[in-house]
């Protein structure tokens, strides 16, 4: 959720530099912003323990002189980075820990929209000095696809085609992704369904299903491949899942990550939600709040992070009222949308 406030900063502050510290396997998400420098910094490994951080601190110190250090996870291990980057100012992000728990708590719930994580990341450059403006013009540009994905068929995309998401080919199949897993199970739409809604999209409409995982979960996903259902889960480098991200028309997710990562290159995203809720503050970066598919339960939500049980429905109860149709049915509308849309696109800039 960093990476759209962290572009927008750059953009509104052009004589702001960035150096941003985190797990190296963050670090394609990051590529191509200018005037920013990743660093990649394993805390559980290369930087272990005070000893560690207090070294990755002095390597940051000596790599540039600092003005100012936002601290964006407030956690255990950033705070002790930040108590050693002495004589710098600082700034932390307010989780909203007490607005967060009203939610949550069992009964008296006091359900209502929370800041979002963008607001809150924003607001932590805001204390030092430089505000950010979330509701300005923000770039998506879809990235190259990952050379040919067996039994993909790709999109032929044109120059013109890059910034409007349009297509050569009118007949060209739109590709759905599929992201079913989560963390935790309360956050998880049932497997059994959401194989239903694979084959369903896959005979019902004219796209293409992309099924996302990871290695561990590749082999759950293969069992279901079939005409117009492909599995890349475990395939595909992490620069090449974000690359074949950016091209999908749709992705269907769970509260996750891949929700976070379409929605960063404007991919609609239709999200399930169960033991968590869009009013908690980790929605999709600008995804519209009609595409959130839960059911009004009094138990919602349960948790902030979809790691406990719902009190009442137990891990996966609170989804058991949405049908594989009713995804189904909404993910054609969204798709029909975006075919006329395209060829609104096309019409402006002159691709036929």
């Amino acid at each position: 959720m960093t990476v759209p406030v962290v572009k927008l900063l750059l953009q509104q502050h052009p004589g702001l530099h960035l150096t941003f510290v985190s797990d190296p396997f963050m670090k394609p998400m990051f590529d191509g912003i200018e005037r920013l420098e990743f660093v990649g910094a394993n805390t559980k490994k290369d930087y272990k323990g005070i000893s560690g951080l207090f070294r990755l601190s002095r390597e940051l110190s000596r790599l540039h002189a600092f003005e100012a250090v936002a601290d964006l996870h407030n956690v255990l291990r950033t705070k002790i980075l930040r108590f050693f980057l002495t004589g710098i100012k600082k700034a932390a992000i307010d989780k909203g820990r007490a607005e967060k728990k009203e939610l949550t708590r069992p009964v008296n719930k006091k359900l209502r929209q929370l800041k979002t994580g963008f607001q809150r990341y924003a607001d932590v450059f805001a204390e030092l000095g430089w505000q950010v403006d979330l509701e300005a013009d923000y770039a998506n540009r879809p990235k190259p696809l990952p050379g040919l994905v067996p039994g993909v068929e790709h999109k032929n995309i044109t120059g013109n085609a890059a910034a409007t998401g349009a297509v050569n080919d009118r007949t060209a199949k739109k590709l759905v992704g599929i992201a079913p897993f989560a963390r935790h199970l309360p956050k998880m739409y049932p497997l059994d369904k959401m194989r239903e809604v694979a084959v369903l999209l896959s005979t019902r409409s004219n796209s293409q299903v992309i099924l996302f995982g990871s290695r561990s979960e590749s082999e759950i996903l293969e069992g279901w491949s079939a005409p117009g259902i492909y599995s890349v889960a475990g395939k595909l480098s992490f620069t090449e899942e974000l690359n074949l991200i950016s091209q999908l028309d749709l992705m269907i997710s769970m509260d996750s990550a891949n929700m976070h990562l379409a929605s960063l290159y404007g991919v609609p995203v239709i999200s399930i939600w169960g033991g968590t809720h869009p009013f908690l503050g980790f929605y999709g970066w600008r995804q519209s709040m009609q595409n959130a598919i839960q059911l009004d339960l009094p138990c919602r939500p349960s948790s902030v992070f979809g790691n406990k049980p719902c009190p009442v429905h137990g891990e996966q109860g609170c989804m058991e009222g949405i049908t594989p149709e009713q995804i189904t049915q909404h993910a054609i509308l969204l798709l029909f949308i975006k075919v006329f849309e395209d060829w609104a696109a096309r019409d402006r800039t002159g691709v036929q």
